[in-house]
Formats: structure tokens, C-alpha cells, sequence
């Protein structure tokens, strides 16, 4: 009985996110809170429209004692990346996150819901990934950060402009090709 009622009320809360309008970003407090109209998967934002995307700090994956937190990039447009070790299309898009990387764009990584420490730091070993990723295995992101966000869709890439407030959001795996007119634009500001 109550497994019934939390899951009518999971699509109640599911449907009333979703029927908002035209408008993809609903004001929860001032900060951005994800809503894909009509199932939308990339979605860019008007400067005027745009939310902040707060709280973004975890322990580093590659670093012991290290934190990494959005807030250290003040000033400059951010691509973050949640990913997973065990996530197949995260195969494909990490190179292209090292590309942006390397290109001078400021790349965060997000690594969720693992099991161990190892796979993932194994993962950014072999692909000698060398951005900075929080390893937040209990997806605290999730919840706390990325609000909306279903926690199966993975991987996802935010695009956040000087200010850290969410220019584009992709819901499906990206080549560094598909963000770079974001971060194109966000130059011209």
C-alpha cells in the first residue's frame, strides 16, 4: 500500500514538473531546477532566462584530501560531466571532455553511483583523463545540486556561463563538437 501511494505520488510530482510550460528552468529559490519540456534532451538558455547552479563542491577523485568546487572557477564558463566508470556511452564522451579540457575550457567531471573508488580513478587512468572530477558515489549531486535531473541519466552535460548560472544541458552523450557553440557563445558575452 504504501509502495502504491509513494509511486502516485512520484508521477504526480513527475507530471506537475513537467507541465509547466515552455519555460525549462522553474525558480526553486532562485536556483535552477531541471524541467525538459516535451521530453527535450539538449536544451540552451536566453542569458535573461538562466538560473544559477549552487552548491557544487565534492570530495576529488584523483586527489586525496582535495576538494573540488565549482565556486574555485568564478569567472569563467564551466562543462560539467556526470559520468559513470561503468556508464558505455561515458567511453565515447570522456575523450571529448579531455579535448575541451585541453583546449583551455574549464571541465569538472561528476563520477556517480559506484561501487568502489578504484573503478572510476581506473577509468580516468587508462583514458589519461586530467580534468578535475568530484567522485560523489552516492550521487549527493543528484539530490542536492542537479535538481530534476533523473538519477538514471547518465551521462549528462551542464554548460554554465561566468556567473555559473546554466547555459545548456544535455541530456545525452556529447562530442566536445556539440558543446563548443555553447562555449562559443558564451565568449561573445
Amino acid at each position: 500500500m504504501k509502495r502504491a501511494a509513494a509511486a502516485v505520488l512520484g508521477l504526480v510530482l513527475l507530471g506537475s514538473g513537467c507541465s509547466v510550460g515552455k519555460d525549462a528552468a522553474q525558480i526553486g529559490g532562485g536556483e535552477f531546477y531541471l524541467v525538459a519540456p516535451g521530453g527535450q534532451v539538449k536544451i540552451r538558455y536566453a542569458a535573461a532566462d538562466r538560473k544559477p547552479l549552487t552548491g557544487l563542491e565534492g570530495e576529488s577523485l584523483m586527489e586525496e584530501g582535495k576538494t573540488v568546487r565549482l565556486a574555485d572557477y568564478t569567472g569563467k564558463p564551466v562543462v560539467i560531466n556526470i559520468w559513470g566508470a561503468w556508464c558505455g556511452p561515458c567511453r565515447t564522451e570522456a575523450p571529448e571532455m579531455q579535448k575541451l579540457f585541453e583546449a583551455g575550457t574549464q571541465v569538472v567531471g561528476v563520477d556517480v553511483k559506484e561501487t568502489a573508488k578504484s573503478h572510476p580513478q581506473d577509468f580516468m587512468k587508462d583514458r589519461a583523463l586530467t580534468y578535475p572530477s568530484i567522485y560523489d558515489a552516492s550521487s549527493r549531486s543528484f539530490v542536492n545540486v542537479f535538481k530534476g535531473l533523473p538519477a538514471n541519466t547518465v551521462p549528462s552535460t551542464f554548460v554554465v556561463d561566468k556567473e555559473h548560472k546554466v547555459a545548456a544541458v544535455f541530456l545525452v552523450p556529447v562530442l566536445a563538437s556539440d558543446v563548443q557553440p555553447v562555449l562559443d557563445e558564451l565568449a561573445r558575452e
